[in-house]
C-alpha cells in the first residue's frame, strides 16, 4: 500500500482513520464493537417484535420496523470498515470498492431520511384524521410509501455517484476519514470541483435542511393539536411524537453539519461522522422503546414467549 502522488491515476484510497496510539485504538475498537453489537441487538429486537406481535401490526410500527432495518444496514456498511481500520495503522480501499461503499451509504441513509418523513406523515394522519386513519394508511399506501422511500434514497445516491464517477482522480489518494464519503473523495479529484460541490450540496445538504424544517413544522402543528383536542391517549400520542422529534434531531443535525456546506475538511468532521453513522443507529432503539409503553410491553411478551418455548423444548 502506498500513497499515490499527483501524477498517477488513483487505483485505491488510503483511509487515515484515527491517528492515535495503539492502546487508544484498541480501546476504541472495543467500544465501537460493543456499540455495533448493541445496534444489531436493539434494532433486530424492534424488527422481530414488530413482525411477530399482532398488537403492533399497525402502520406506525410497520414504518418503525423498516427504520430499524435501515439502522442495521447503515451500521453494517460503515462500522466494519471503522473496526478494520482501528486494527491497523492505515486501511487501503480499492477505488471501485470505495465508490460502491459511498453508493450504499447514501442509498441507505437517503432511505432512512425519507422514512422519517413518512413517519411524520403517518402521525399527522393519525392525529388529524383518526377515524379515517386505517382507511387512508392502508396496506397498499404503507407499502408504497416504504418503496418510495427506498426509491428516493436510490435516486439521491445515484445522483451523487453520477457526479463523482466521471471526475479524474490523480491523488494524493488519502481520505481523512474512517470510511469513504463524498466530501473526502471529491477532494482527490484533479480538477476544480466547485460546481460539482454546489450540485452535491443542493442534492444532499439543502434537501436535508428543507426536510428537517418541514418535519419540525409538522411536529409542532401535531403537538399543538394534541394539546388542544386530545384527552384520552394524550400521553401516548405525546410520547410517540417526542420520540420521533428526538430521532429526527439526532439524525438531521449532524448530517446537515457535514453535507450542507462547502466540502472543506474540519477536525471535528470525523467526530460528527462517527456520531451519525455509528452512534445514531444504536440510539434510535432506545429513543423508540424508552418512551413507548406499547413497544416495551410487546418486547416483554417476545422475551416471555422465547423463555417459555425454551423451557418446553428442554422438558
Amino acid at each position: 500500500m502506498e500513497v499515490q502522488n499527483i501524477t498517477n491515476p488513483v487505483t485505491e484510497f488510503v483511509l487515515l482513520g484515527f491517528n492515535n496510539s495503539l492502546k487508544i485504538q484498541q480501546f476504541l475498537f472495543t467500544v465501537f464493537f460493543f456499540v455495533y453489537l448493541m445496534t444489531c441487538l436493539g434494532n433486530i429486537t424492534i424488527l422481530t417484535t414488530a413482525i411477530t406481535d399482532y398488537h403492533l401490526h399497525t402502520p406506525m410500527y410497520f414504518f418503525l420496523a423498516n427504520l430499524a432495518f435501515t439502522d442495521i444496514a447503515e451500521s453494517s456498511v460503515t462500522t466494519p470498515i471503522l473496526l478494520s481500520g482501528l486494527l491497523s495503522q492505515h486501511k487501503s480501499v480499492p477505488f471501485k470498492e470505495c465508490i460502491l461503499h459511498t453508493f450504499l451509504f447514501h442509498f441507505i441513509g437517503g432511505a432512512h431520511i425519507f422514512l422519517l418523513a413518512v413517519m411524520a406523515a403517518d402521525r399527522y394522519v393519525a392525529i388529524f384524521k383518526p377515524l379515517q386513519y386505517l382507511t387512508v394508511m392502508n396496506r397498499a399506501v404503507c407499502l408504497g410509501l416504504v418503496v418510495g422511500s427506498w426509491a428516493g434514497g436510490f435516486i439521491h445516491s445515484a445522483t451523487q455517484i453520477t457526479l463523482l464517477l466521471p471526475l479524474p482522480y490523480c491523488g494524493p489518494n488519502t481520505l481523512d476519514n474512517f470510511h469513504c464519503d463524498v466530501p473526502q473523495v471529491l477532494k482527490v479529484a484533479c480538477i476544480d470541483t466547485s460546481l460539482i460541490e454546489l450540485l452535491m450540496v443542493s442534492n444532499g445538504g439543502l434537501l436535508l435542511i428543507a426536510i428537517f424544517v418541514l418535519l419540525l413544522i409538522s411536529y409542532t402543528v401535531i403537538l399543538v393539536q394534541i394539546r388542544r383536542q386530545f384527552t384520552k391517549g394524550k400521553h401516548k400520542a405525546l410520547s410517540t411524537c417526542i420520540a420521533q422529534i428526538m430521532a429526527i434531531s439526532i439524525t438531521f443535525i449532524p448530517a446537515i453539519l457535514i453535507y450542507a456546506r462547502p466540502f472543506k475538511i474540519f477536525a471535528l468532521d470525523k467526530v460528527v461522522s462517527i456520531f451519525f453513522t455509528v452512534l445514531v443507529p444504536v440510539l434510535n432503539p432506545m429513543v423508540y422503546t424508552l418512551r413507548n409503553t406499547e413497544m416495551k410491553k410487546a418486547i416483554r411478551r417476545l422475551v416471555l414467549r422465547a423463555l417459555f418455548s425454551e423451557e418446553k423444548g428442554i422438558a
